[in-house]
């Protein structure tokens, strides 16, 4: 059948080719009674004629009705075809990204944001990682502030996709300086420092997770941005500049997914140094540099009772009444939706402080889900959030690197029955569970061979 009528019929009326026929049978029968009634057309057709015509088109439509049924892998086909729409598309992006505008390279720039965000495309980019981290690089020497900002979240993606392995870590090697220039030049913008900052982290985190070296350095780095907004020796909070607590809220975050990674010995040394001073931080001028902060020292103090069941906080009665202050803060100047947010954060922060309790969070993505029961866990699923976006689930759900990092395993191939026989709730929570904390302990292993570098 042709494909312009395969087309008319399925934008028409939902109906069987029987009622197809009927239908054609009663309009014959009307034409032939104006006939009759003197109502005779230009041509007039006899009841053989109409008949074979009607015969006719029931063959036509049975013929095009069994191709469809025996077309099998035309779905493939139209799969195939978007896949090599999308990748010529990506091409396209990718030569844009060495066009001598500026524009026409920031728009290059968002269009693979949004590609690396929302789809798996591993292996279409390991082949062009190089020319791809070539073009990064002159946009964060040589681009706008906008540029700069926008080139880092998409090498921190481009990490992401290329999973972790030794591609990734080639990337970063290659750009982490140029990084590192941009974070602690003052004269650069914010959004570009503050894009640095994020990238940094998340691909310290994925690319270098085994090098205790880069694992220092990227710390230290971080650390020298943040701990500026740390009490001077007289216990007084410095006065902030414009845009530097988004800055430090930011590096802050980026440090703390990367302490996750610590060995023990590293781990006690920043507990003891870090801890006073964060606590200090507390009283910050500004609402999301005060979360980031609380969200820290939850995140520190489970660090230290994992690796020291009767760890302590250092003056834990101060540091209590100051989070009871905040999460019952109802001071009017401040937003409502701010005075919300804080009081929310520090509620969990303090219960966890004073009971060890935290409120777990479930995340939902196709037919499985992905617990977050701890602060660390939190910190991760989060910083992954901050960079992935709205496509963040299509990556839990497709992408191997963070199906290893929450211990989901293999991405699921499932066929309808499966779908239909969905395991319950606390068997998906024990699983998760248990899954968490053989990586856990995996990671502790890696941990103590990297002791010795730290």
């Amino acid at each position: 059948m042709p494909r312009s009528k395969k087309g008319k019929r399925g934008s028409g009326k939902p109906g069987s080719l029987r009622q197809e026929v009927l239908q054609l049978q009663l309009s014959a029968k009307a034409s032939l009674k104006g006939v009759k009634n003197g109502l005779k057309g230009e041509s007039g057709a006899s009841d053989d004629e109409l008949m074979s015509d009607i015969l006719s088109h029931y063959s036509s439509a049975s013929e095009g009705t069994s191709v469809l049924e025996e077309g099998t892998g035309s779905e493939q086909v139209d799969e195939q075809t978007a896949q090599e729409e999308t990748e010529d598309k990506l091409k396209q992006c990718i030569d844009n990204l060495m066009d001598k505008s500026a524009k026409t390279r920031l728009a290059a720039l968002e269009s693979l944001r949004q590609a690396f965000s929302s789809r798996v495309l591993c292996d279409f980019l390991i082949e062009r990682r190089l020319t791809i981290s070539d073009c990064l690089e002159r946009s964060l020497k040589k681009g706008s502030g906008e540029e700069q900002a926008a080139a880092a979240t998409v090498f921190a993606l481009l990490c992401i996709q290329l999973g972790g392995g030794d591609e990734a870590e080639e990337g970063f090697k290659m750009l982490r300086p140029i990084l590192t220039a941009l974070l602690i030049d003052n004269s650069a913008s914010i959004g570009a420092r503050q894009s640095c900052a994020r990238a940094l982290g998340m691909c310290c985190y994925v690319s270098a997770a085994e090098d205790g070296e880069d694992l220092v350095k990227s710390l230290t780095l971080l650390e020298n941005v943040f701990m500026a907004s740390y009490p001077n020796k007289e216990g007084n909070l410095p006065a902030s500049k414009p845009g530097s607590p988004v800055l430090h809220s930011t590096a802050l975050q980026a440090w703390s997914l990367l302490v996750t990674l610590c060995p023990a010995s590293k781990l006690s040394e920043l507990l003891d140094f870090h801890l006073p001073k964060l606590q200090a931080c507390l009283q910050s001028s500004d609402v999301n540099y005060r979360i980031a902060v609380g969200e820290t020292i939850a995140l520190l103090v489970e660090l230290g009772r994992d690796i020291d069941e009767e760890f302590e906080v250092e003056d834990s009665e101060s540091l209590c009444e100051c989070l009871k202050s905040l999460a019952t803060d109802s001071n009017k100047h401040r937003a409502k939706n701010d005075r919300r947010k804080q009081r929310s954060i520090f509620r969990e922060v303090l219960h966890y402080i004073e009971n060890e309790d935290f409120t777990e969070e479930k995340i939902r993505f196709g037919v499985e889900s992905v617990y977050i029961d701890t602060w660390m866990r939190r910190r991760i699923y989060d910083a992954f959030k901050e960079i992935l976006e709205s496509g963040v689930r299509h990556h839990l759900q497709f992408n191997s690197l963070l199906r290893d990092i929450f211990g989901l395993g293999a991405p699921l191939i499932l066929d309808a029955t499966v779908k239909g026989n969905k395991i319950s709730r606390f068997e998906k929570h024990l699983f998760n569970s248990a899954a968490f904390k053989a990586r856990t302990k995996q990671r502790n292993k890696v941990r103590d061979k990297r002791a010795d570098v730290m």
